[in-house]
């Protein structure tokens, strides 16, 4: 299988399955010289680790990280730094259950990858989806954990931040956005009044063995302008490319993205005047901080849409590998909204795709 690494000099190359002995990632390209240990990366694993409430998967996984190479620390060092070198992270898996699987061996789930992938290999680790499996995310948010870092030597500050604006019909009130709220509530939705509403809502579709989709914004701060190339290395084409690699992920949009099309031009324009501090200061941000494709300096702005759980209880039509016309229902631990979990998940790929496009841009003006 080609295909599994993302990005040109900050670089991502991920493997494993779902239920093999353990995921991992090589993260080829970080500058030498910044501190790193496994306890810059476990907080963001643990952000996206599975079973730490109801309302999603209730698969046990530790998910702690181990960095295996790229690192080097002696007595005389203060702490541990980067070499320069591939960085190797290997995550072990420890909670699969794989005779779940044993019914849909040879029958194709509706709506997920099982025919498809099929069809391209010719064989296919059943198992929780194998490499199809959402579970290979955890490896994107560990090398998003590094990219942070790569942020924070060359910009000082960045923040990077996502909240789930949308689960199934239900959307928050904009006016009561708090970021605090975010990790107050186990959707991390920026609206309390609506998380408590969500409670209620996905009960009803856990109980009935349903799932539901979701709409995920990202918002990366601290980022100056200059990143990104105006043809065919433009920062919105990789952002978009970058999240929509996530599994479920159907939708991508930049700023305002697809309501600009009923805007006219005087309300979509970000107008702009001259600063106190010297520097260009935008009067809107409906191009979510990039313009011809390159950042403005302003908050950068994306949203990307995660369909429902393909793996659900309720009895669905499907065929079987012989051809033959079935039923199929899927048993195990799967998440009811699979969203809540994409977060941190989008919160890497930005992060990934930034710390590239920063040391592109670094490495042509300097």
């Amino acid at each position: 299988m080609s295909h599994n690494t993302f990005g040109h000099l900050f670089r991502v190359t991920t493997f494993g399955e779902s239920h093999g002995p353990a995921i991992g990632c090589v993260v080829d390209g970080c500058p030498p010289g910044i501190e790193l240990t496994e306890a810059d990366i476990q907080p963001w694993l643990d952000k996206r680790r599975p079973g730490q409430s109801k309302f999603v998967t209730q698969r046990q996984e530790a998910d702690a990280v181990k960095i295996l190479s790229g690192v080097f620390q002696d007595e005389r060092m203060a702490a541990q730094l980067t070499t320069g070198t591939p960085i190797g992270l290997l995550i072990e898996n420890t909670d699969q259950r794989s005779k779940d699987y044993g019914d849909i061996r040879d029958k194709f789930r509706p709506g997920h990858a099982d025919y498809t992938y099929d069809a391209k290999y010719g064989v296919r680790d059943y198992r929780g989806g194998g490499r199809q499996s959402a579970r290979e995310t955890a490896t994107r948010v560990a090398a998003g954990a590094i990219a942070r870092k790569v942020l924070e030597k060359l910009y000082g500050k960045v923040t990077i931040r996502g909240a789930l604006v949308q689960m199934g019909t239900q959307k928050i009130v904009r006016a009561n956005w708090s970021w605090d709220a975010v990790n107050a509530n186990p959707f991390f939705c920026p609206d309390a009044k609506a998380a408590t509403e969500w409670e209620t809502y996905l009960e009803g579709i856990r109980k009935n063995g349903s799932s539901v989709g979701a709409i995920i914004e990202v918002v990366a701060e601290g980022i100056p302008a200059g990143l990104g190339a105006p043809v065919y290395a433009k920062l919105d084409n990789e952002l978009a490319s970058a999240l929509m690699s996530i599994n479920a992920v159907k939708g991508v949009e930049i700023g305002d993205g697809f309501a600009t099309a009923a805007m006219t031009g005087e309300e979509n324009a970000d107008e702009m005047r001259m600063g106190a501090d010297g520097k260009p200061e935008f009067l809107a941000n409906h191009a979510g901080g990039i313009l011809g494709g390159i950042s403005t300096g302003q908050p950068i702005v994306a949203r990307f849409a995660v369909k429902p759980t393909s793996s659900i209880l309720s009895p669905r039509k499907t065929i079987d590998r012989a051809g033959a016309e079935a039923d199929i229902i899927t048993k195990g631990r799967h998440d009811p909204c699979v969203g809540i979990r994409a977060v941190p998940v989008g919160e890497a790929m930005m992060a990934c795709v930034l710390a590239d496009q920063a040391l592109r841009h670094r490495g042509q003006v300097g």
